[in-house]
C-alpha cells in the first residue's frame, strides 16, 4: 500500500516475535529478452499478531523465498492497528481499490470467517473471528487484499468517535433520559 492511504491509519510497531506470515499469492513474472526470458517472482504477505494489528506487504525478486522474505520485510514497515470488536468488526464497512470491492459486515460469535483468498489472510491476520464478507469486481489478489485493507482503516469504535466528538465513550451510547412525550389527545371520531 502507498504511504498517502495509510497517512491517516495509527501505525503501530508490533512485537516481532508475535506476528505471524501469511502468503497470499506468488506471481511469476517474464521478461522478454534477447536470449529468452527471464523469470522473476513477486509475493503478496500479509502480517499480524491476530490482536487488532495488520500489514500487507509485496516483495520481488528473482527467486521465490527471497521475494517472500522482502514481502515480509515491506508488510512488517507498513503494520497499522484496526478496530476488532469482541472478535467481530464494529459495524459494516465497504472498501474500494482500483476494480476490487469488499464489503465486510459483523457477524454473531461462532460464525466464522466467511471470506476466501486475500481477504481471509487479511482477516485472520487481524485478529477477526467472526465476519461475512463479499469481493465484488476484480479478484486482481493484489488489488482485493489492498481494498480489504482500506475496509479495515475505515472502521471506527466508540472510542475513537468519542475522541472526534469531544466526549467521553459512554456519553456517545448513553440514552438521555428525555421526559416522556405528552399523551397524544384522542380524536373522538365524527358520527354521520
Amino acid at each position: 500500500m502507498k504511504l498517502k492511504d495509510l497517512k491517516n491509519a495509527q501505525r503501530v510497531k508490533p512485537d516481532e516475535t508475535e506476528l505471524k506470515e501469511k502468503v497470499v499469492h506468488i506471481n511469476r513474472v517474464a521478461k522478454v529478452v534477447k536470449g529468452g526470458r527471464r523469470f522473476s517472482f513477486n509475493a503478496i504477505v500479509v502480517v499480524g499478531d491476530g490482536k487488532g494489528s495488520v500489514g500487507v506487504g509485496l516483495g520481488k525478486a528473482n527467486e521465490v523465498n527471497d521475494a517472500i522474505s522482502k514481502g515480509v520485510d515491506d508488510a512488517k514497515k507498513n503494520v497499522v492497528k484496526v478496530a476488532v470488536l469482541k472478535g467481530s468488526i464494529p459495524h459494516p464497512v465497504i472498501g474500494k481499490f482500483g476494480a476490487a470491492k469488499v464489503l465486510l459486515k459483523p457477524a454473531t460469535p461462532g460464525t466464522g470467517v466467511i471470506a476466501g483468498g486475500g481477504v481471509r489472510a487479511v482477516l485472520e491476520s487481524a485478529g477477526v473471528q467472526d465476519v461475512l464478507t463479499k469481493s465484488i469486481g476484480s479478484s486482481n489478489p493484489h488489488n482485493v487484499v489492498k481494498a480489504t485493507m482500506k475496509a479495515l482503516l475505515n472502521l471506527s469504535d466508540a472510542r475513537m468517535v468519542s475522541l472526534k466528538r469531544g466526549m467521553n465513550a459512554r456519553e456517545v451510547f448513553s440514552i438521555e433520559a428525555a421526559e416522556p412525550p405528552a399523551a397524544v389527545p384522542q380524536v373522538e371520531s365524527a358520527q354521520v
